[in-house]
C-alpha cells in the first residue's frame, strides 16, 4: 500500500512557476513509478509527467513539454513537479498516482494509487 498527499498548490499568474511535491508513504516507494495527472472543471482527468522509480526515465504531455520538469528523491519517498511558465489552461486540480510495475505510461487506468489532489490556478 502507498499513500500519497499533495502539496505546493495555489494562486499564480500567468508566467509565473509553482512546484508541488508529493509525499508518499510505503517501503516500496522506490520501486514504482510515479505520475502526475490533472483535471480540469468539467473536463476528464489528463496525464501531465511520469518517472520511472529510478529517476533515468521520464515522459511528458506535448501541453507541459519544456515547461514541466518531474522529478524524485527516494531517499525522501518524494516527487516533484516544477511548473514553469503557466497558463490559464494550467489550471486544475493536480494529482500524484503510484505505478507498482513501474511501467512509463500516461494511462491513468495503469496507476494503483492516488493523492486527493492539489489546486492549481492561473490567472490570466
Amino acid at each position: 500500500q502507498v499513500y500519497l498527499v499533495e502539496s505546493g498548490g495555489g494562486l499564480v499568474q500567468a508566467g509565473g512557476s509553482l512546484r508541488l511535491s508529493c509525499a508518499a508513504s510505503g517501503r516500496t516507494f522506490s520501486t514504482y513509478a510515479m505520475g502526475w495527472f490533472r483535471q480540469a472543471p468539467g473536463k476528464d482527468r489528463e496525464f501531465v509527467a511520469v518517472i520511472t522509480w529510478s529517476g533515468g526515465s521520464t515522459y511528458y504531455a506535448d501541453s507541459v513539454k519544456g515547461r514541466f520538469t518531474i522529478s524524485r528523491d527516494n531517499a525522501k519517498n518524494m516527487v516533484y513537479l516544477q511548473m514553469n511558465s503557466l497558463k490559464p489552461e494550467d489550471t486544475a486540480v493536480y494529482y500524484c498516482a503510484a505505478n507498482k510495475f513501474g511501467w512509463l505510461t500516461g494511462l491513468s487506468r495503469e496507476y494503483d494509487y492516488w493523492g486527493q489532489g492539489t489546486q492549481v490556478t492561473v490567472s490570466s
